[in-house]
């Protein structure tokens, strides 16, 4: 159901998300180096890409993306908050420290927006913090969330930014907090954990203020 592959220098988290009956396929945060392994991914498994998502529009998780909207003619989803971005990257007023391509975004994404993956069906949570866009998506059925930068096993997203906003950090992470506690969390950088296994969580601002 889903395939990670860390890549670049900060080994980066591009994950295919793919519907088993349907064999379509959603591609989340591919960074810089992960195009050519998901594209034979794609191919060995016979599975038909659908959508670019990102969580965030911060350049590691969105190196490649122009690779792959070319390669397959695909549509890519950003928070209308990190757009900016994706079409200038470093707009955000973080170093360029990576070759990318601008992109333009085809559609936004916003908290309560329904993703169709096959018979998939997810749900978009806005979690900002991070970035101003940050989003998360959270597969209920699969009990799947895939967290970007807001999440990761034992910590959280940089939050010292230009454009990272710590106050809202907080109030995200009590939104996940909020979830299934089995739910299995994939994050943009680093191994998987659960939900559960994040007890600190509703009261992050204790821990990491």
């Amino acid at each position: 159901m889903l395939r990670v592959f860390p890549s670049g220098p900060l080994e980066t988290n591009a994950y295919v998300f793919y519907c088993p009956a349907t064999k379509i396929a959603a591609i989340i945060d591919p960074s810089l180096g992960s195009s050519q392994p998901i594209l034979m991914f794609l191919q060995e498994e016979h599975l038909t890409a659908q959508l670019i998502l990102l969580t965030h529009s911060h350049i590691d998780h969105t190196a490649d993306a122009s690779i792959l909207k070319r390669a397959l003619s695909l549509k890519i989803g950003v928070h209308f908050l990190d757009a900016p971005n994706v079409v200038a990257p470093g707009s955000d007023g973080l170093p360029r420290f990576l070759p990318v391509e601008p992109v333009e975004p085809d559609f936004f994404l916003n908290e309560g927006d329904v993703i169709s993956i096959g018979h998939l069906q997810g749900q978009v949570i806005h979690t900002p913090g991070h970035s101003p866009g940050g989003v998360c998506f959270y597969f209920p059925s699969e009990g799947v969330l895939f967290s970007g930068d807001t999440l990761f096993k034992g910590t959280i997203g940089n939050i010292s930014f230009p454009t990272a906003q710590p106050d809202l950090m907080w109030l995200s992470l009590e939104k996940l907090a909020k979830l299934d506690p089995k739910t299995k969390v994939y994050p943009g950088h680093g191994p998987s954990t659960t939900i559960g296994s994040e007890p600190w969580l509703k009261d992050a601002k204790h821990y990491f203020n």
